[in-house]
Order: structure tokens, then sequence, then C-alpha cells
């Protein structure tokens, strides 16, 4: 028999928060240590300011393009396009993921297209959609959805044929209708593999959106790294990718807390 003190409880106690600590401090040590030496560099001359500019520099120009308004209204610009394209994208996935998951027909009519759709990179049909749609919005958005489309298809499709037939057979012994299996089996079962993949699409999404942004864009944030591009002012170009970041990690987290919320009778492996 194992014989525990309070002293020994103690001592593993602030062990454990010792650990957790230096791991919180690793985290952050090689990101402060890079912006360090970033702006070391740039103080002796070693990164020249039309190369790469300075970390203050870029805070500089951040503070000064939100207060101007300059960074918000252009953010506006691209949150709509994204927005825009999700919602057509995200939608077509999952109307597609239905039909090919809950029907054997639905399956063999959609499933071999969007399997040749995988094949084809969004961003090479840029050309294509220039020619047909222009160079309005309408390419921008239509990019952004063509992309999104197959994460959300493929794993709503495999949550879907994934649903353990046990839990319908439970269903049918209860005299559940085929649209109430759907309903209250099929669809609650399936939502961990589709939360995965619209987290997958909204990626997809902001990286679409860098690439639309530069066709002929007269406003957004690929509008700014234009302009910037054009000026040789690599500090605007630096504020724009770190607004790309935030804001895919921000889509992120949004999805997460989502998953949190709708998921949390599914039980984990991992300790809250």
């Amino acid at each position: 028999m194992t014989v525990l003190t309070i002293g020994s409880t103690e001592r593993h106690r602030d062990t454990v928060r010792g650990f957790s600590l230096s791991r919180f401090g690793g985290r952050w040590l090689s990101p402060v240590l890079l912006l360090f030496l970033w702006e070391l560099g740039s103080r002796t001359g070693l990164i020249p300011e039309r190369t790469l500019a300075a970390p203050s520099a870029v805070i500089g120009t951040l503070l000064e393009m939100v207060i101007s308004g300059e960074l918000p209204s252009n953010l506006l610009v691209s949150f709509a396009r994204v927005a825009a394209g999700l919602l057509i994208g995200v939608s077509l996935g999952l109307g597609l993921g239905l039909v090919a998951g809950l029907s054997r027909a639905g399956e063999l009519a959609v499933d071999p297209l969007m399997q040749i759709k995988r094949t084809i990179p969004a961003l090479a049909l840029t050309p294509l959609f220039i020619v047909w749609f222009g160079i309005g919005e309408t390419p921008k958005v239509a990019l952004i959805a063509f992309g999104t489309i197959f994460p959300v298809y493929l794993n709503l499709y495999s949550g879907i044929r994934g649903v353990d037939l046990r839990l319908l057979d439970a269903a049918k012994s209860f005299g559940l209708s085929r649209w109430e299996q759907v309903w209250h089996v099929i669809l609650p079962s399936a939502l961990p593999s589709l939360l995965v993949g619209l987290r997958y699409a909204l990626s997809v999404s902001i990286l679409v959106l860098v690439v639309a942004e530069q066709i002929n864009a007269s406003a957004g944030l690929g509008y700014l790294i234009n302009n910037a591009r054009d000026f040789m002012r690599t500090d605007i170009i630096v504020v724009c990718l770190m607004v790309y970041a935030i804001l895919g990690l921000g889509a992120d987290w949004l999805v997460r807390t989502i998953e949190a919320r709708a998921l949390i009778w599914r039980p984990s492996i991992v300790e809250q």
C-alpha cells in the first residue's frame, strides 16, 4: 500500500505548477526572440527597410492605419467577401454532403464530380473565372466559394457514412421514421466531422482571399498590399499579413467555441 503524505502532495503540486509555467513561457520564448532579432537586425542595418520594415515601424503603421480608419474600412470589405464566399460554399457543401451521404444514388451522382473538383486547385481557376465573371466582386467570391465546398462536403459525407449502425437499429426499434432518424441520430453523430470540415473551410477561405484580392481590387486588404508593393511599403504589407493571420486564428477560435458548446455531450480523452 502506498502512503501519500501532505508534504509530498504539495511538492507534486509545485512541480506540476512549475512545469505548466515553463511550458507557457516556452511557447512565447521563440516568437519574442524572433521579434528581438528582427528589431536588432533592422536597427543595425542588417535588414534594410526596403526589404523588411522593423517591428517597431510595423506597430506604428498599424496604429496610424487604425486611427485614420484606412484599415477598418478595408478590413470590412475583405470580411464581406469571405462571408459571402463561405455562405455559398458551405451551403453547397452541406447540400451535396447530405445528398451523397444519405443516398446511394446521390453518392453515384455527386461523389465522382466532387472527386474531380478535389483535384483542381481553386486558385488554378482564377483566369477562367475572370473570363466568365469579369474583374469585379463576383470572381473573388466565386473563388472563395469554390475552395470551401469540398472540405465541408467530404467531412459531412464521411461523418454520415461513419454513423454507428447500432444507433440506427435502436432508432428503428423505437419506431422513428427515416427523417426522424436523420434528424435525431445521423446528423448529431456527423456533427463532429462537419465542424472539422467547417474549420478547414474557414482556413481555406482566408488563403483564397489573399490571392482573390489581387484581382483588380479597389478596396480590401489585397488592395492595400498591392498599393504598398508599388510604393515599397513593407510595413503596410506586414500589417496586412498580420491581419490575415488574425482573421484565420479568430475564425478557428469561433468554430472551436461552437464545437465546445455543441458537442458538450461527447466524451474526450483530454482533461478539460
